[in-house]
């Protein structure tokens, strides 16, 4: 499966304090300390003993917003850093912060506008092209992104998020060998970005170097060993090259560090019902009685977990249950001829015959090449005491089929009802 990935705005990194006689250094020094370990309370904590020095402060209340917003408390980001540009509306950071906080909450507009007021009062910010950048790429106005970003490597060529951004964008319009460059240039100059392991491991399975895939997304897991996504991604390498034992151990440890993630309980149930088709094949029927029982589990709107499963019971000679699996299926995906011809068959073994011809008769009507199901009709239609039908449908199986041994058996049907008349 192709997937391409996007991340939410990266939060600005603080500026550094100027030396000055205010009592409320101290606190802002020992909070930025705790802000760079990602100790976001402690930081609040001391940003606030430095307003209780200066409540007019505006750098304190820009850099107490952004620990706000590294927590995701967007309320209390939004207040203070409101409050630092009402107390200073030429604080630059305070419009990158505050373009931050609007760009998680999905406010492009409102971002934006931060972001012009910030490359108003500094030209040269390249941070700033970089996120107004992203942003616009967040609206998908990629042209508009496109140039921000190069902006941004024109006014500093070791920016490693701009080149990141970049990467993004360049594979949201497929365009993977740019995007690979681009988010190569970041990790050479940012070693350290497990995000961008993740993206360029997802581009690399996009243009089909999986081996390549498979170390990029390593690394990422090895940078952050929590990272849900990397280990959804991985499984979908996995799930490519039919490795179904590590893409269930990758997608099953995602589910186990983000349950919410999108579309990895279906990839992680396909995973389970295509080892349970191996299983079949090799005729370890309870093995795959147990895959597809929980692909059902983690997918009830799988119809083709539904059929498997059913077909195992019709091979065990368990009708009832077979018959109430392939119900479900067909339910579920109506128009797909295979599912009334195994319903049919079930039919067929319990000497249901009207039920049987009319699960085939459907199968035909989807699918009018479908020359097994013109075959088993005619079984039907034998055991149902209607021979000349029989014969007819033999022949059309003839007719359509491009396997010798359902021809041989045809022919031998037919023959064996003209001798019986």
């Amino acid at each position: 499966m192709k997937h391409v990935l996007t991340v939410i705005l990266l939060i600005s990194t603080l500026l550094p304090l100027l030396a000055c006689a205010n009592p409320s250094q101290k606190y802002i020094e020992q909070a930025d300390t705790y802000f760079m370990q990602q100790q976001w309370n402690e930081a609040i904590s001391e940003y606030s003993k430095a307003l209780d020095e200066n409540p007019n402060l505006a750098l304190a209340y820009s850099k107490r917003g952004q620990a706000y917003a590294a927590k995701e408390d967007w309320n209390a980001s939004l207040s203070d850093l409101n409050k630092a540009i009402e107390l200073d509306p030429k604080l630059i950071e305070a419009y990158n912060h505050r373009a931050s906080v609007y760009h998680a909450q999905g406010q492009w507009d409102m971002a934006i506008s931060d972001l012009d007021k910030a490359i108003e009062l500094d030209p040269k910010l390249a941070e700033a092209f970089s996120n107004r950048g992203w942003t616009y790429a967040s609206k998908g106005q990629l042209d508009l992104a496109l140039a921000d970003l190069n902006k941004a490597i024109e006014l500093d060529p070791k920016l490693a998020e701009a080149y990141y951004n970049r990467g993004l964008v360049y594979n949201s319009r497929g365009n993977w060998d740019l995007g690979i460059a681009d988010l190569s240039k970041a990790i050479e100059l940012d070693p350290t970005n497990f995000t961008a392991y993740n993206d360029r491991g997802s581009a690399y399975t996009n243009i089909g170097k999986l081996d390549l895939a498979i170390a990029d997304l390593n690394k990422a897991i090895e940078l952050k060993p929590d990272y849900a996504l990397a280990y959804y991604n991985r499984g979908l390498v996995y799930k490519e090259q039919e490795q179904w034992e590590p893409a269930i151990a990758d997608f099953s440890k995602a589910i186990e560090l983000e349950p919410d993630l999108v579309g990895i309980k279906k990839d992680l149930a396909d995973s389970y019902g295509n080892r349970g088709y191996d299983y079949r094949l090799k005729g370890e029927w309870e093995l795959a009685l147990a895959d597809f029982s929980k692909a059902i589990e983690l997918d009830p709107y799988s119809a083709s977990a539904y059929l498997h499963r059913g077909i195992i019971y019709n091979e065990q000679g368990q009708w009832d249950s077979a018959l109430a699996d392939l119900n479900k299926a067909v339910e579920l995906a109506p128009d797909n001829p295979s599912l009334y011809h195994n319903r049919a068959y079930t039919y067929l073994s319990t000497s249901q015959f009207d039920e049987a011809i009319a699960d085939y008769s459907k199968a035909i009507e989807l699918d009018s090449t479908y020359a097994s199901a013109y075959y088993n009709r005619g079984i039907a239609y034998y055991n149902n005491g209607r021979s000349d039908l029989a014969i007819a449908d033999f022949n059309k199986a003839i007719q359509l089929s491009n396997d010798p041994d359902l021809t041989a058996a045809a022919q031998d049907r037919i023959a064996e009802i003209q001798r019986e008349n």
